[in-house]
């Protein structure tokens, strides 16, 4: 079942691919940002009127957190663990967040080069609770396209 006219994408399906394959589906992504300089140029007009332009620099580099239950995601795991030990020969990986469709099509992609794990946050701990233990991990990168 495709989208008809007018449809969004719902924000509910959606996962993180690393280096090319699906590693873990995950509960929020926040942050998840492109941005870029403004250069600024001024100049007179040949009638002698101040003109001012903007162009586009260079590409920011940025950051994501994303959130993902408990599991036992070896690849997410020993790709966290190689960031906090500073192995960055084997840290740094070229990651996707991939939102599907109902059907589980890929419908939007948000790649991040050269990504890496600059943080890690457990959740509550309470004797007696009845949450689900989640992770939220903030992924630095060095450049974000989008397709």
């Amino acid at each position: 079942m495709g989208f008809q006219g007018g449809d969004a994408v719902a924000s509910h399906n959606f996962g993180l691919q690393i280096d090319g394959v699906m590693v873990e589906y995950l509960q929020s992504v926040t942050g998840l940002t492109y941005a870029q300089d403004v250069i600024e140029f001024k100049q007179n007009s040949a009638q002698g009127k101040p003109i001012t332009k903007k162009m586009p620099g260079v590409a920011q580099a940025g950051e994501a957190t994303v959130v993902r239950g408990q599991t036992e995601s070896q690849a997410f795991t020993t790709w966290i663990k190689d960031s906090i030990k500073g192995n960055m020969g084997s840290a740094r990986k070229n990651a996707s967040i991939i939102v599907m469709d109902y059907q589980n099509n890929p419908v939007k992609r948000y790649h991040m080069r050269n990504a890496w794990c600059s943080k890690i946050e457990a959740s509550q701990l309470e004797a007696g609770g009845n949450a689900a233990l989640t992770e939220s991990v903030t992924i630095t990168f060095e450049e974000l396209t989008i397709e």
